[in-house]
């Protein structure tokens, strides 16, 4: 231990209260000995610190900082060293606002289209999700501060995120859902890791020895902080046992005095507890040393100028007919759409960062070029039906040579707390869309939306530009695309395919009661609908370009694979070359194709350059679940490089020397995964993957409700209390929606719906102890009168000890 001499001075009580927060943000102190707290932000892509109101969901403002893409967003950079660069102006910011743990990047994987926060993550694939991750790491800590990835792990539904258990087979856990964070860990040198509301495997993430001790610990060699997501708490004890250093936010010395009693009573070594004392000292003294410099206000200009240049590396080109992009010199251009009025250009929730300049498309048009004649909003942004609007719209559209149409998810279609419904885009969006189309068919479309939408209507469109969520500085980098000022470089970090029903998780998402269950296996992504040969509207990897390139004269060594990119157009561009590695043995089931490596490079008209991908020690492991570790085949290897997943310009072959482990699988119990046609595993299949039987994944309706069920299943109580608070909050959900107010329904889902009862607790900063908790279970259980008694007398404890 590195700090063995100053725990020595600590005194038991000491010692626990390090272990969760003092507050909502920051960690405890201890004056005597120097001990200074930590404040730890929200932060995947820009800095969310409050300065007073603190509260988790994004609610109350925070002090103004640079917005920079979002992590969906720069994705779709395949730039590690972009990532890196954005890290250390985020880290910059961290140091100017004095804040220690900077809470992200989140690595989760994209297994659903419709998961609500699949904005604050990169892809659906681990090991492209692993490197920009890692980029960005590197760049938050070159300043002194650390980041914090998230959330570990197999966290991907938002519906019932704390207490839904995810039921997965080790080897889609170790391939498709830690990939990303080892790589964060390894490569990055994460300082700290926040560990994931649901259960994995029937136990919660915090407290899965497997999860934290012999893979993260002992196999990672993880020597950080591991924090839990606010209010994830379950069992302290357990999570201490697992190595889970810190709880937050404040439980007002709830759960110091359960770490107390552990240790007293013998359950917990206070060696343990000491271990993880010193790895909080390290983080606390290590991030704290940088505010001691003096240090220059942030230049806003610059910042904003790199948050442009982020969101210029990674706009998508999907769609230029007849090359109607870039626009012409003189063309009369109509702009229609809300979203070019007031951007779309972050996600809702804990990430939405107060930006300290925001760019709108109206306000660029005139220094951008476009011979603009006019604007219409053409739709209400949340979905509100407008015949007038769309009239409006259409009388300008008529007297234009081209028009912009902005479109898009609103805000609170995409949000923390919550997953989409379906795959579309708003039904007066597409009204409008159709409208248009009949008086000018000459139609760009600028799609701002955070995940996959299905696009029935993209015949209508001839130009297509996706910016994602583009950040404070997207609307301006979205009009140099459009004008030819930037060409567009960015690729598809996620699979679009043509109708929700087409995705591998479609019987499987959400869980709606105890589990969910990911029956598809490691066939996420590009990796179903390539091996199953399922048609998608655009693949992963996909991209266009103003200009064109040709690949050739391929060679494939031992370490590595060099090949030759010519740019052949008549533009400056940069194009993404993809390095992807498929088994020829069918000994073992895999996907048909699975990325292993990228490159992007800057060419000149008519340049050519070599380009070297190297291969690593991911390049053809799979995890063996007999050997229980990374093995590889002996086999022939097809080496692939291609434009997208779906456009392969060059292929060869290697044999590769194995480490001779057993066959893991019976290929005859598990045809749907030799097959690759995974989307409706029956229950028995899936049992023969997972090696036990499946658990229960119904409510049982009969017996009492306890800490780690919800709100949601009061529908089910015993107690007529419980029965009439689902009623209540159910109707008001329903009417909040139904007067336009979403935002707020939304709220009530995120925070109350879904809440188990110890998050009364465990966020309620000590104003609500457990032994209330207990309380207001027996008033929801039918036994209202005591269970009131209960919950005043328990509050009479608080109120008395806290005076």
């Amino acid at each position: 231990m590195k700090h063995k001499d100053l725990i020595r001075k600590m005194t038991l009580e000491e010692k626990a209260s390090l272990m969760s927060g003092k507050n909502f943000w920051q960690t405890q102190n201890i004056n005597r000995l120097g001990i200074n707290s930590m404040f730890l932000a929200d932060g995947p892509h820009g800095i969310r610190k409050q300065a007073a109101a603190a509260d988790h969901l994004g609610l109350n403002p925070s002090i103004p900082a640079t917005c920079f893409p979002t992590a969906a967003t720069i994705a779709n950079s395949w730039n590690a060293e972009l990532g890196e660069k954005m890290g250390e102006y985020l880290g910059e910011e961290a140091v100017a606002q004095k804040v220690n743990v900077l809470l992200g990047p989140g690595v989760n994987m994209k297994r659903s289209p419709l998961a609500g926060r699949n904005f604050e993550y990169f892809s659906e694939d681990p090991y492209l999700a692993g490197k920009l991750a890692a980029g960005m790491i590197k760049g938050i800590q070159s300043k002194g501060v650390a980041a914090c990835v998230k959330h570990f792990a197999a966290n991907n539904q938002e519906e019932r995120r704390m207490a839904i258990d995810t039921i997965v087979d080790e080897r889609t856990l170790r391939e498709i859902y830690l990939t990303a964070f080892e790589i964060a860990i390894k490569e990055g040198k994460a300082k700290t890791m926040m560990s994931s509301y649901n259960l994995l495997n029937g136990a919660y993430t915090n407290e899965n020895i497997h999860l934290m001790r012999d893979i993260l610990r002992d196999e990672w060699d993880f020597q950080g902080v591991v924090v839990t997501d606010w209010g994830g708490s379950n069992d302290r004890v357990a999570g201490l046992l697992a190595g889970n250093e810190l709880e937050m936010p404040s439980t007002s010395g709830e759960t110091n005095g359960e770490i107390v009693k552990a240790v007293k009573a013998g359950k917990i070594k206070e060696e343990v507890l000491d271990e993880c004392v010193d790895r909080l000292l390290e983080l606390i003294f290590t991030t704290e040393a940088v505010f001691e410099a003096e240090h220059k206000e942030i230049d806003v200009e610059k910042h904003h100028r790199m948050a442009q240049k982020v969101a210029e590396e990674s706009i998508v080109l999907l769609k230029n007919e007849d090359h109607i992009l870039p626009l012409k010199k003189g063309k009369r251009v109509a702009v229609i759409g809300d979203f070019a009025k007031e951007a779309r250009y972050q996600g809702a929730g804990s990430s939405n960062i107060n930006p300290t300049k925001l760019d709108r498309t109206l306000d660029f048009l005139d220094q951008s070029g476009i011979d603009s004649i006019g604007f219409e909003p053409g739709f209400e942004r949340y979905g509100k039906k407008n015949k007038k609007k769309i009239n409006k719209a259409c009388d300008l559209a008529k007297e234009a040579d081209v028009v912009l149409l902005y479109i898009g998810l609103d805000e609170v279609t995409e949000a923390e707390g919550l997953d989409r419904q379906n795959m579309k885009i708003p039904e007066n969006q597409i009204e409008l869309l159709h409208a248009l189309y009949k008086v000018n068919a000459n139609i760009v479309a600028v799609l701002s939306c955070g995940s996959v939408v299905e696009m029935p209507w993209i015949d209508k469109v001839k130009g297509l530009v996706h910016g994602y969520l583009s950040g404070q500085a997207g609307a301006s980098a979205i009009l140099r695309v459009l004008t030819g000022e930037v060409n567009p470089s960015g690729k598809l970090a996620e699979t679009y395919p043509i109708r929700y029903e087409d995705t591998p998780s479609f019987y499987h998402f959400p869980g709606k009661e105890i589990s969910v269950e990911y029956r598809e296996g490691p066939y996420i992504g590009y990796r179903y609908y390539d091996t199953a040969g399922v048609k998608v509207l655009f693949p992963f990897g996909y991209g266009l370009s103003y200009t064109t390139f040709e690949y050739t004269d391929i060679e494939v060594g031992n370490e590595s694979v060099a090949f030759k990119i010519t740019n052949t157009g008549n533009f400056a561009g940069m194009e993404i070359a993809q390095l992807y590695v498929g088994c020829k043995s069918k000994a073992i089931f895999r996907p048909k194709k699975e990325l292993k490596g990228f490159a992007k490079i800057l060419l000149q008209p008519g340049e050519t350059k070599t380009v070297t991908i190297p291969f690593d020690d991911k390049t053809f492991r799979y995890f063996n679940v007999k050997t229980n570790k990374w093995e590889i085949e002996q086999a022939d290897y097809e080496i692939l490089i291609g434009a997208s997943s779906a456009d392969i310009r060059l292929r060869d072959t290697i044999c590769v020397e194995g480490t001779g482990a057993p066959i893991p699988y019976d290929n005859e119990k598990l045809p749907s995964y030799y097959s690759g046609h995974a989307n409706n595993v029956s229950e028995e299949e899936f049992e023969n993957l997972l090696g036990y039987k499946v658990p229960e994944s119904k409510w049982d309706r009969t017996k009492r409700l306890g800490y780690n069920d919800t709100i949601a299943q009061c529908q089910y109580a015993r107690g007529a209390f419980g029965k009439l608070a689902f009623y209540s909050i159910s109707f008001t959900h329903w009417f909040l929606r139904k007067i336009g107010k979403r935002s707020t329904a939304n709220l009530m889902m995120m925070s109350i719906y879904h809440l188990p009862f110890r998050g009364i607790a465990r966020m309620s900063g000590g104003i609500v102890n457990m032994p209330m908790v207990d309380g207001i279970l027996m008033m929801v259980n039918g036994r209202f009168f005591k269970g009131a008694s209960h919950v005043l007398k328990e509050r009479k404890k608080v109120v008395k000890s806290a005076k």
